[in-house]
């Protein structure tokens, strides 16, 4: 299959750890890549924040990554780029208009889905959505704080109902977008991947030394790292390790870096906090070979690729258990679900696995099994395509009845 993907913010070529750069980027670049390895053909289309940018990048034999131009030529925060929605759909007619155009579009996130189903009205082609996160949730969860631009739920709920099929990365989304009125019919579950062959069980024993925990995700308040710091009050032997934002060079002006420095200096845990800034995401299995447990604690999470990581390395997870994390924790068997916000929670979980290490090599064993068996880029990619067979299918069928 000839295949676009349109992702305007999160391009798969970008640094992770900024606050508009993390799983999609992940996400867009895995699933490419596992697609052109199964034999199809992948265009990703993402906007050009960098005027010394080529027009097309080749990510991997069979993936090429293709620079829009629409707004100018610098990063602009994600909330920020609705209008330059219809310059992004024009460009992906220029493209499209000037060679074979795909067989099926996918578009990561709701901007992507507003200029892919524009472009799709003069060059006809099925649309996929991926959402990733959903303006009813981050509304429902940061209220004020919520920065994004007017009309974005209405404008999803609209994505929802004209997009051909809607890919849900996890069970909990299905519940939301049937809330927003989108058929559940034309909604596939297909979850978020990790790669299993980067991220393995470490080989030999770890270090020793105190219990370390690690928290690892962009820098941002809705990712529950204070939740982290309160908890280690109540675990006076655990030391933890919190990964991305900027560089650490640079974590002293970031503002949510210093927000944590003055609450684990407040709690009077800091001398056991360890912020390790920016880690490139192929040093991340190396991390995780150092740490007991991985603690991820967000007040919601439409997926988590952390989860699936610390699974895939044998790592446990004690985890909040909203969204993604519903499906990617199994509690008791790969990781324990607590609360969000519960930091006496987090603390109870954390001391019971620390007191059993057999427990916890039981579980990272079982979280290994289940990444392999489920969460392979391979698989996802397989069941992704599935889906857009199922559109091919239906236009063939339907061309012959005619």
């Amino acid at each position: 299959m000839r295949i676009a993907m349109v992702s305007e913010h999160a391009s798969p070529l970008a640094v992770l750890g900024g606050v508009d750069a993390g799983g999609q980027n992940v996400h867009v670049a895995s699933l490419a890549r596992a697609l052109a390895e199964a034999g199809h053909d992948v265009d990703v289309y993402t906007r050009r924040d960098d005027p010394g940018l080529a027009p097309e990048v080749e990510l991997c034999p069979g993936v090429r990554v293709r620079h829009l131009d629409a707004g100018p030529p610098a990063a602009v925060p994600k909330d920020d780029l609705l209008p330059w929605v219809p310059a992004m759909a024009q460009e992906l007619v220029r493209w499209w208009s000037a060679g074979a155009p795909p067989e099926v579009v996918h578009a990561h996130f709701w901007m992507s889905g507003l200029a892919a189903l524009r472009a799709a009205s003069e060059v006809p082609v099925p649309v996929v959505e991926t959402f990733h996160a959903l303006g009813s949730v981050k509304r429902r969860f940061q209220g004020a704080q919520d920065t994004s631009p007017p009309g974005r739920v209405e404008a999803e709920a609209m994505i929802g109902r004209h997009a051909d099929a809607v890919v849900a990365t996890c069970s909990d989304e299905v519940v939301e977008l049937a809330r927003l009125g989108v058929p559940v019919s034309r909604v596939h579950v297909v979850p978020c991947g990790v790669d299993v062959d980067a991220f393995v069980p470490r080989s030999v024993p770890r270090l020793p030394g105190a219990p370390r925990l690690l928290s690892i995700g962009r820098l941002v308040e809705r990712k529950g790292v204070d939740t982290v710091l309160q908890a280690l009050v109540e675990l006076p032997e655990a030391r933890l390790w919190v990964a991305g934002g900027p560089p650490r060079e640079e974590l002293a002006a970031d503002p949510e870096a210093r927000r944590l420095g003055a609450l684990a200096r407040e709690l009077g845990v800091a001398d056991r906090v360890r912020m390790l800034g920016r880690v490139a995401h192929e040093d991340v299995p190396a991390l995780l070979h150092q740490v007991d447990l991985v603690v991820a604690t967000p007040w919601y999470e439409p997926f988590g690729i952390v989860p699936l990581e610390a699974a895939a390395c044998g790592v446990p997870v004690v985890g909040s258990a909203v969204g993604g994390l519903l499906d990617s924790v199994r509690d008791g068997r790969t990781g324990v679900l607590v609360p969000p916000r519960d930091p006496s929670a987090v603390a109870a979980a954390v001391r019971a696995l620390l007191a059993e290490p057999a427990r916890r090599e039981r579980l990272g064993r079982t979280a290994r099994r289940l990444a392999v068996a489920q969460y392979a880029w391979r698989r996802v990619a397989e069941g992704t395509a599935d889906v857009y067979a199922t559109l091919l299918h239906g236009a063939a069928s339907a061309e012959v009845a005619g």
